[in-house]
């Protein structure tokens, strides 16, 4: 069994893979509270789409390390799981988002088996891909400040501050402090232990309700084989292309990135089993709108466990493994109140936003779609209309400056199918 992972091919041992997996787990485990959090502001059954969270992380970064080989775990998306629930479930409901995330999964196998997404890499620019990023992260920071309300609707300034002495506001301001806190010291896992601590705080503050810690899982009965195609497809191209562009790009960021640190890239910069890596996201994307979550996608946290030194498929299986224990500590899950998941959000926001530094803002032509890809995703609520409006910006300024020859053709074709979207 240890043989198909060539742990010695790769210089490293059993030992440092687990403690490699553990590192992984404990630094995206928080999805486990965030994520059915966030789609149970949907309407969707908590517990269920703990479970749903759960396996669908288990079983796809499972499948990442026995069938590609690579230390790389995956959950549900950041990001993609807050545009699914307060954006097009909102909108549709969400099957017809389990629909959307479906269908996105299927075209990104389809892309991925005949190699074609790696040549939407090349087409799209770099620009908007890390205004795409940007432009996500504020978004989710917004959903994260209202969840705890910190942030309230104001009839005269649209937005205000809310009332911050009131048990949640202020207990979501304390977990903000203390993952901050431990984030600055290094500490691994400091998302999910700050969510914890919050937690534990916000009951003598009467805002945290205990479910439990140990039980058996929920059913996924309530969400299960609920996905809605029919939906899914009257909610038009830009709505199941915003999910895919996401899941693609935020996917081959992860993996080439992360890959660069582990030194897995070849002579030419590429990384073998690439296709493998990339199909197992799509099929997590699929099995997890099946089961009942929004976008899976692979976790830039796997960066953790490569420092530790995780250098093959034995530290996914590591953590898949984990991710199946922790199904009998979904009763915490329900436990953990809204206002300990918030400040997570808020500093996954932060982290997103190192990608403006890749935006050359002295070029015009350059800065003004990103800039309204990133303004766009809060203000208009909808990650699909910002990545609509930086598609139709960018082939136009590159036009009026003479600079058509920078635009590749297919960008021309996402121009004129985002102009429709908006019409």
């Amino acid at each position: 069994m240890l043989a198909r992972f060539k742990l010695a091919e790769n210089n490293t041992d059993v030992k440092t893979e687990v403690i490699a997996g553990i590192t992984t787990f404990m630094t995206m485990a928080y999805i486990i509270f965030v994520n059915p959090d966030i789609l149970a502001a949907a309407g969707m059954d908590q517990g269920a789409v703990t479970t749903a969270t759960i396996l669908s992380a288990g079983i796809t970064t499972l499948l990442m390390g026995l069938v590609a080989n690579y230390p790389f775990a995956l959950a549900s998306g950041m990001g993609l799981n807050a545009f699914f629930a307060f954006v097009v479930a909102a909108q549709a409901g969400w099957q017809a988002a389990l629909g959307a995330v479906f269908l996105s999964g299927i075209v990104f196998l389809i892309l991925a088996w005949t190699g074609i997404v790696e040549l939407m890499d090349e087409a799209v620019p770099a620009t908007l891909k890390r205004a795409v990023s940007v432009g996500i992260g504020l978004f989710i920071t917004l959903i994260g400040l209202t969840s705890a309300g910190i942030i309230v609707a104001n009839p005269a300034t649209v937005v205000g501050l809310g009332d911050l002495a009131s048990p949640g506001p202020a207990l979501a301001l304390i977990g903000l402090a203390v993952i901050s806190i431990l984030m600055a010291k290094g500490v691994r896992g400091a998302m999910l232990i700050g969510i914890l601590i919050t937690t534990i705080i916000g009951i003598p503050m009467g805002v945290t309700k205990y479910q439990g810690i140990v039980g058996m899982p929920a059913s996924l009965a309530p969400i299960m084989f609920k996905l809605d195609i029919r939906g899914a497809l009257e909610l038009g191209f830009i709505t199941i292309f915003a999910f895919l562009f996401v899941d693609v790009f935020d996917t081959m960021g992860t993996l080439m990135g992360t890959a660069a640190r582990a030194k897995f890239l070849d002579e030419q910069g590429r990384l073998p089993r690439i296709k493998e890596a990339m199909l197992v996201d799509a099929i997590g994307t699929m099995g997890g709108a099946v089961l009942g979550t929004s976008t899976v996608t692979t976790y830039v946290e796997s960066s953790a466990g490569i420092a530790e030194g995780g250098r093959t498929g034995l530290s996914a299986v590591t953590v898949g493994i984990l991710f199946f224990l922790s199904l009998f500590f979904a009763p915490l899950a329900l436990t953990v109140p809204s206002q300990a998941t918030a400040p997570a959000l808020v500093i996954v926001g932060v982290l997103m936003m190192s990608a403006i530094s890749g935006v050359d803002f002295n070029d015009f032509t350059e800065a003004l779609p990103a800039f309204i890809t990133i303004a766009l995703m809060p203000f208009s609520y909808s990650i699909a209309d910002g990545i609509a409006g930086g598609f139709i910006a960018y082939p136009l300024v590159k036009l009026a400056a003479g600079r058509s020859n920078e635009v590749h053709p297919f960008v021309y074709v996402l121009a004129v199918i985002s102009l429709i979207h908006f019409l």
